[in-house]
């Protein structure tokens, strides 16, 4: 997959209205990046303002077309907020990007993991995607082609996560991070399920080990090749599929290989 892919609108030539949220820095920064880059109007979710201000203008200087939203994806009433504003000045959503996220626990063997970290993980990494999407739902259904893009992880797969053959079978860790993830599969497995009989598309991307805050910056691929993953989703086709995880095959052992991925 190549970014020259990903260069066409799906609303011919209307101009995308695209929110991403954790926008301010890692992949949510380079996929905000690359959607302005395609032409798109880039709604930059971001829960800091003086992250996601810094982020604003540096997009801006590069010549995108790009608005700060004040966004918290745990605050319901922070959720509700930016729905509105976005409904006031825009009238519409093509694209959301549900980015934001975090992970804990790294280290922890499953019967010695901390509970109140999988709590943090599932409210942040997995209830907010139901907050987000359900606010911006309405907003989603006037696009001629709404797209709804859940950032997952291949160590959400149970199917990857099982593979005695698999690169993922000796991983070890708490399972805050997995199972919030797993977690976001089956809504997007749900979510598309629901809106078949719409032209809203929903999938689950997996951006593979990229070096982010998130783990320490030790992942091999860039956080621009994990955005192209969620780009490529966001810019899907008529014909294109819905409730998929779609992404980088780490089996594969190329960093350019891309497919779905078992759930």
């Amino acid at each position: 997959m190549s970014e020259s892919q990903n260069k066409q609108s799906t609303n011919g030539d209307d101009t995308r209205i695209a929110l991403v949220t954790g926008a301010n820095k890692g992949i949510g920064l380079e996929t905000a990046r690359l959607l302005g880059e395609t032409g798109a109007t880039v709604l930059l979710g971001a829960r800091d303002p003086e992250r996601g201000s810094a982020a604003e203008r540096d997009l801006r200087d590069e010549g995108s077309d790009v608005h700060l939203v004040a966004l918290d994806v745990t605050d319901q009433q922070s959720v509700k907020a930016a729905a509105a504003r976005v409904e006031s000045e825009f009238g519409r959503l093509d694209v959301l990007v549900n980015n934001a996220g975090a992970a804990l626990g790294f280290g922890a063997a499953p019967s010695t993991s901390d509970p109140d970290q999988l709590r943090t993980l599932l409210d942040l990494n997995t209830v907010s995607v139901v907050t987000v999407t359900n606010a911006f739902l309405p907003l989603l259904r006037r696009s001629a082609a709404g797209r709804v893009v859940n950032v997952s992880s291949e160590v959400g797969s149970i199917g990857s996560m099982t593979d005695p053959e698999g690169p993922f079978f000796g991983m070890s860790g708490s399972p805050a991070y997995p199972v919030s993830k797993t977690a976001v599969n089956m809504l997007t497995a749900l979510y598309a399920k629901e809106l078949a009989d719409t032209s809203v598309k929903v999938n689950a991307a997996n951006p593979g080990f990229c070096a982010t805050d998130l783990n320490g910056h030790s992942g091999p691929r860039s956080a621009r090749q994990g955005a192209l993953v969620s780009l490529h989703l966001a810019n899907l086709p008529e014909d294109g599929p819905s409730g998929v995880l779609w992404g980088h095959l780490a089996s594969a052992q190329d960093p350019e290989s891309y497919g779905v991925l078992p759930w």
